[in-house]
């Protein structure tokens, strides 16, 4: 006999926290299956422990270059069994409101075990049977481990162990120059290692120029990046050698892999509940309902992008759409920010240059600020960045890219007058405190709006009338 629920949310990560809760609160039966433990990789081995280490980091460079500000420098001592407790207390200071007790206390009841679909309206779990009216998966990905020759045999990282680490290597080498290859190249190089970085291409996603920042800091800091493909690996003693398809050979004592994320639905038994699914993913409609209306899916395991944010979302929308089927959201946004945290960071949101040139043509027109006009910036020392404002004529915003220390934060004044389409002059005109970041993305759009003003039939204008004036 089945225990019965209003809905059943698979996997305790953003999304289904988020999903979980929503119903929870509202007064409805529901029950939060989770594998492993409450948090996913977000808490756990993503977000906040990748944060957490970064900012030891920066730390620990801090007090290398102290000289350029007038400090004496000091090598610093780094004890990575310290830092990884370090690391440990902060997921902890986050899992306390994560935890099932704490769940429990917003109406959900949760289940540590792992789920199987028995038929569309029936899941295993442990020694129990649930069924449910709606099913929400969020069993999220895990790290991409390539079918390269060698790989197995040897010991290697990913983002699920790596913050586990308790010893410094003498050369990392990185598989894969993405977000998160690049932000362990800077960590590791400023603790102390040796740091090489392999990858098809750095970062392909972002603005080509922002790469470009991001390579000349990292090299300026001692990592090298070689872009191409590892081809074989194997074990030499006691370090890791790779082959490349360039031909060069590398050789490390850690290697860490970080070449993407593949989604978590091989143990769910989706044949049985007749849901859909590909290598890729689950794909949902605009609703996030898979192909069987009743089961929803959420955050890393389907076929869109993989964020947090985007995952947690996507959670309060499926938790709406499941509970109120009159007048449904959808749960894909159009305009997603994103940021890198190297120093400087990368955010970006809306259209690139390319994107917008491919769909606007000729009318596409973009700005570029650097940091180094910034007084706040220049005061920090951040003048590698700048902003790029992608934009239509008469001041349209299409799409930024911020490269500074706290690009993350000032990319959300971009994404809210994109998001919202609201003018430029709405953002340009709301006094910003000074000196701050969010006042040199004010002043960058700032600038877009004389340019076009200036330049446009107003502007021949305004100058021909100003001349006149004695």
């Amino acid at each position: 006999m089945s225990e019965h629920y209003d809905v059943i949310v698979i996997g305790g990560g953003s999304a289904g926290l988020t999903a979980s809760v929503f119903g929870g609160e509202l007064g409805k039966k529901v029950a939060l299956i989770e594998r492993e433990r409450i948090g996913g990789d977000c808490t756990w081995s993503g977000c906040m422990p990748s944060k957490a280490l970064l900012k030891v980091a920066k730390t620990a460079h801090a007090m290398r270059t102290a000289q350029n500000v007038g400090i004496h420098a000091v090598e610093p001592v780094v004890d990575m069994k310290a830092v990884r407790e370090h690391i440990r207390a902060i997921i902890a200071e986050v899992y306390q409101h994560e935890t099932p007790e704490a769940v429990a206390r917003r109406g959900v009841e949760t289940i540590i075990g792992e789920a199987r679909f028995l038929d569309a309206n029936t899941i295993q779990v442990n020694d129990r049977q649930l069924s449910a009216r709606r099913f929400v998966i969020a069993t999220g990905g895990r790290a991409a481990i390539p079918p390269i020759p060698g790989l197995q045999d040897v010991p290697f990282k990913t983002n699920a162990d790596l913050f586990e680490n308790d010893r410094l290597p003498r050369h990392l080498m990185i598989m894969g120059a993405g977000p998160i290859g690049m932000e362990m190249a800077q960590a590791y190089v400023r603790l102390g290692a040796q740091v090489t970085v392999v990858g098809d291409q750095v970062m392909p996603r972002d603005d080509p120029q922002a790469v470009e920042v991001i390579r000349r800091v990292l090299n300026r800091e001692g990592v090298s990046i070689i872009e191409s493909l590892v081809t074989e690996v194997r074990s030499t003693g006691d370090d890791i050698l790779l082959r490349l398809k360039n031909g060069q050979e590398v050789s490390g004592d850690m290697l860490l892999v970080a070449v993407g994320r593949v989604p978590n639905v091989e143990a769910l038994d989706l044949e049985k509940a007749g849901v859909q699914y590909t290598k890729q993913g689950i794909p949902v409609n605009d609703y996030l309902q898979t192909n069987c209306p009743h089961i929803y899916a959420i955050g890393d395991v389907t076929t869109g992008p993989k964020f947090t944010h985007y995952a947690g979302f996507q959670g309060s929308i499926a938790g709406r759409n499941l509970l109120f089927p009159i007048g449904k959201a959808k749960g894909h946004a159009e305009i997603l920010p994103w940021v890198t945290f190297t120093e400087p960071e990368i955010a970006h949101v809306g259209m690139t240059e390319i994107q917008a040139r491919e769909k606007h043509g000729a009318n596409v027109k973009t700005l570029f600020f650097s940091l180094a006009e910034g007084d706040r910036a220049v005061a920090e020392g951040d003048m590698d960045g700048f902003i790029k404002l992608v934009y239509r004529g008469g001041g349209e915003l299409l799409g930024a890219t911020v490269v500074a220390e706290r690009a993350g934060e000032m990319i959300i004044e971009y994404a809210l007058v994109i998001a919202k389409k609201l003018s430029a002059r709405s953002l340009v005109s709301t006094i910003h405190p000074y000196p701050t970041y969010s006042d040199i993305a004010k002043k960058a759009l700032s600038n877009l709006l004389v340019r076009e003003l200036l330049n446009g039939r107003s502007g021949h204008f305004l100058k021909a009338v100003v001349k006149r004036l004695p």
